[in-house]
C-alpha cells in the first residue's frame, strides 16, 4: 500500500502536468475555440475511460455526476477561459490560486472538518506568492473577468470537496477513481457540446501539431491527471490536496522561462520560493491534524 507522502507526491503530478496545458495549448492548439478545446479535452478521454471500466451510475449517482462534471469541467473551463480573455493572465491565475483557501472553509461546511490557522496561514501565503510570480503592474482589470475568475475558483473548490463527499456515500456502492474520473469526463464533456456548437465555428483543418497537441492534452493534460488527482483525493484530505493546485503556476512560468525563454525577475523566483514554502507549510498542517485525531483515539482507548 502507498503511504501518504509517497501518494502525496503522485497526486502533485496531476497540477504540475497542469503547468504544461499552456505551453500546449498556445504552441500547438488552433486559437480561438476554447469551448470546443475543453469538450475535445474532457469528452474522448472519457469515453475511453468509460469502455475499461464498464460501469455506469445508478441512482442519485446520475446527478451527483453531472453536478461534479459541470464544476469540476464545464463551468470552471468556461470560466477561466472567460477570465483568462478579460483579464491578464496574472491576474486570472491569481485570481484562480484563491481555491485552496475557499476549500479549508467548504470542507468544513460539507465534510466536517477543522479549521486550523495553519491551512488558512499557507494558502493565504500561497496566493501571495503567485500574485508576486504572475501579476504585473500594467494589468487592467474588468468586472466581468474578475466575477469569471472569482467564480471559476468557486467552481473548482465546490467540486473539489463534494466529490470528496460523493466518492464514498453510506450505503452506496463505492466506485474506483478511474470510474469516478470517466464519468465525470464524459459529463463535462457533454454540458459543453452544445455551448460549442452553438457559440463557435467549426474547427479548421488540424495539422499533425494540432493532433498531438489534442492528444497531449486529453490522455495526459485530462485523463491521467485526474485519476490520479481524484485517486489522492479518495485517500487524503481536501485541505492536503487543495494546496497543491499552486503548483501549477509555477510550472507554467518555469516551462515558459526553459523552453520559451521568457524573462523571470528576482522578485518572480521569490514568488515561486513562497509557493512551494506554502505547499510545505499546507502538509505540515494537514500532518499535524492527523497526528492529533490518532492522539486522541488513543487518549480514548486507554480512559
Amino acid at each position: 500500500m502507498m503511504s501518504s507522502k509517497t501518494l502525496l507526491m503522485v497526486t502533485a503530478m496531476a497540477p504540475i502536468i497542469w503547468g504544461s496545458s499552456y505551453l500546449v495549448t498556445t504552441e500547438f492548439l488552433p486559437q480561438g475555440y476554447p469551448l470546443t478545446l475543453a469538450m475535445l479535452r474532457a469528452l474522448p478521454v472519457g469515453v475511453l475511460l468509460l469502455m475499461f471500466c464498464r460501469q455506469l451510475p445508478t441512482g442519485s449517482g446520475w446527478l451527483k455526476v453531472l453536478v461534479l462534471g459541470a464544476l469540476n469541467f464545464s463551468i470552471f473551463w468556461w470560466l477561466l477561459f472567460v477570465s483568462a480573455y478579460r483579464l491578464p493572465g496574472g491576474v486570472a491565475a491569481t485570481l484562480g490560486a484563491i481555491q485552496p483557501l475557499l476549500v479549508v472553509f467548504l470542507a468544513r461546511l460539507f465534510l466536517g472538518t477543522t479549521i486550523r490557522t495553519n491551512a488558512i496561514a499557507a494558502a493565504v501565503i500561497g496566493l501571495a506568492g503567485v500574485a508576486l510570480l504572475l501579476l504585473t503592474p500594467n494589468g487592467a482589470l474588468d468586472n466581468i473577468g474578475l466575477m469569471a475568475g472569482v467564480g471559476g475558483a468557486v467552481s473548482m473548490a465546490c467540486g473539489t470537496v463534494l466529490s470528496k463527499r460523493w466518492m464514498s456515500v453510506p450505503g452506496e456502492k463505492k466506485v474506483s477513481p478511474l470510474t469516478f474520473t470517466a464519468w465525470q469526463l464524459i459529463a463535462g464533456g457533454i454540458l459543453l457540446l452544445p455551448a460549442a456548437m452553438l457559440l463557435e465555428p467549426a474547427l479548421p483543418s488540424l495539422s499533425t501539431s494540432n493532433i498531438l497537441g489534442f492528444v497531449y492534452l486529453g490522455l495526459i493534460g485530462a485523463g491521467l491527471t485526474y485519476l490520479l488527482w481524484f485517486n489522492g483525493l479518495a485517500k487524503l484530505s481536501p485541505a492536503m490536496i487543495a494546496p497543491l493546485g499552486f503548483l501549477s503556476p509555477v510550472t507554467a512560468v518555469l516551462i515558459g522561462w526553459l523552453a520559451l525563454n521568457q524573462s523571470l525577475t528576482p522578485l518572480q523566483f521569490v514568488g515561486a520560493g513562497i509557493v512551494l514554502f506554502s505547499v510545505w507549510l499546507s502538509q505540515r498542517s494537514a500532518s499535524e491534524k492527523n497526528k492529533f485525531q490518532i492522539d486522541e483515539i488513543n487518549n480514548k482507548q486507554f480512559t
